[in-house]
């Protein structure tokens, strides 16, 4: 009994541990094939029939737009049928998406292909299910490895697209693409456990009822226009890099990777300290500004280096280092900025953001292309960045709370508000909301200072952190 506690205590269960790992490779393998096109496909598309510098762009973002309109219905889908024919229905949408994409000689196929890719939106039924899978005390480290392997898929996939570019070709990542996604179903079937049973999680899955109070909270709708101008100006950019790379600063498209890898090697290592200054010493908003402005530097540099090499890899590194520290901050900024009651809601929200800045940033970037060029292109992400700083810079200092849940038994209305007004006197408690019906309150805490002891008593179970 006691090893059972201990366990549970000190680290991931066997299922959990094969629940963040295979879940992780399931976004890995999706996240590979979206990606892989993005530093090669503004070469690859002046072979293709019907092309603009416009239906280019709008290429390489129309996954974000299906991706936006059908992850949050998707992830409610599957509270009904269950998470896995949901993730499984949404691969072979996807391997679809591939194939077609591969087989058109226009560019009005690609963008078709482009758009089933992004309607196989799995993201939030893979969440759930990890939450399904993980106690509440292990989610926190669930949802880091998961996000880990974004980020590492993303890095992969600018590198990995140049090489296999050169060997077989963009129709050739697309079939690629499409094998990923049936290995992606083999690890759903064969890998990804089966929960005992799968219940909504308000931690981790939009509330409809929560929408309005998330989208009237000045704060998250800062962070939620952070997203999306982080992600537009990125579609933006990448349609105008690899041209720079060729035409400018006189790089085979081949041998683009040649710029990227040791780019984004040396960007990973750098945001490292950033990140720990950001939530250690509790710099996060002088480090999320400092990052939003290196972010405009950075498109500066490629207006005025995009001409040779060394130019646009110092402005490339610049880049990837701000980005990775956005990437890293935004969402745990979200954590900590929304209502304790509501953070799925404000996830589901600043996601969708990300993927409608995904899709009007090659809109825009094609749009600005064809008319005023590359140099466009990068005045365009400049001057926008600079938008979203002036944006950014009203936030108020983050609280540095942490969510925490307790497990406290059902209970009525009236029981609920005694709870709650109870745990909000406690010390290191910023807000606390009871769910009554779920027999959960969520917390907000400061770690540094809350008084553990007196939470435990409220709980009919050990205490668990989110």
């Amino acid at each position: 009994m006691n090893s059972e506690k201990e366990q549970k205590q000190s680290g991931m269960s066997p299922v959990e541990s094969r629940a963040a790992f295979s879940l992780a490779g399931i976004f890995s393998l999706r996240m590979l094939g979206l990606f892989m096109i993005l530093p090669v496909f503004a070469l690859y598309a002046e072979e293709l029939q019907g092309v603009t510098p416009v239906l280019i762009g709008v290429a390489i973002g129309a996954y974000g737009l299906t991706q936006a309109l059908l992850q949050i219905p998707f992830g409610m889908l599957s509270d009904r049928i269950g998470r896995k024919p949901v993730i499984i229905g949404g691969l072979l949408i996807f391997a679809l998406g591939s194939v077609v994409a591969a087989m058109a000689d226009t560019i009005w196929g690609v963008i078709l292909g482009r758009a089933l890719q992004g309607s196989g939106a799995i993201a939030a039924a893979v969440m759930s299910l990890a939450a399904d899978l993980t106690r509440e005390q292990n989610r926190t480290r669930v949802m880091a490895v998961i996000g880990l392997s974004i980020g590492m898929a993303f890095a992969v996939s600018l590198v990995l697209g140049p090489m296999l570019n050169a060997v077989i070709g963009v129709p050739g990542i697309f079939w690629l693409t499409a094998v990923l996604a049936v290995f992606g179903i083999g690890i759903v079937l064969n890998l990804v456990p089966d929960p005992r049973e799968s219940h909504f999680h308000r931690d981790t899955e939009p509330v409809p009822a929560m929408f309005g109070k998330v989208l009237r909270n000045a704060n998250l709708v800062r962070l939620d226009i952070g997203i999306f101008t982080l992600h537009m100006i990125l579609t933006a950019t990448f349609i105008a890099i690899p041209l720079a790379l060729r035409d400018f600063a006189g790089l085979e498209g081949a041998n683009h990777w040649m710029v990227y890898l040791p780019v984004l090697l040396l960007a990973m290592g750098l945001m490292i300290p950033f990140v720990v200054i950001a939530e250690k010493r509790r710099k996060m908003k002088g480090v999320f500004l400092g990052a939003v402005f290196a972010i405009a530097l950075a498109q500066f540099g490629f207006m005025w280096l995009h001409q040779s090499i060394v130019g646009i890899g110092f402005a490339l590194l610049v880049y990837f280092t701000a980005f990775n520290v956005l990437e890293a901050t935004l969402p745990s900024l979200i954590a900590k900025v929304a209502p304790a009651e509501s953070k799925g809601t404000a996830m589901g929200v600043y996601s969708t953001s990300q993927f409608i800045g995904a899709f009007l940033g090659g809109l825009i970037g094609g749009l600005v292309y064809a008319e005023y060029g590359l140099q466009g292109v990068f005045l365009f992400g400049a001057i926008t960045t600079l938008f979203w700083l002036a944006v950014a810079s009203g936030m108020q200092k983050p609280s540095y709370f942490m969510s925490y849940l307790i497990k406290v038994g059902r209970m009525d209305d009236a029981q609920a508000w005694e709870l709650q007004a109870q745990l909000r006197e406690i010390e290191g408690v910023g807000d606390a909301a009871v769910v009554g019906e779920e027999g959960v309150a969520y917390l907000k805490v400061d770690s540094q200072v809350v008084n553990y002891e007196a939470l435990e008593k409220f709980s009919v179970e050990e205490k668990v952190v989110d």
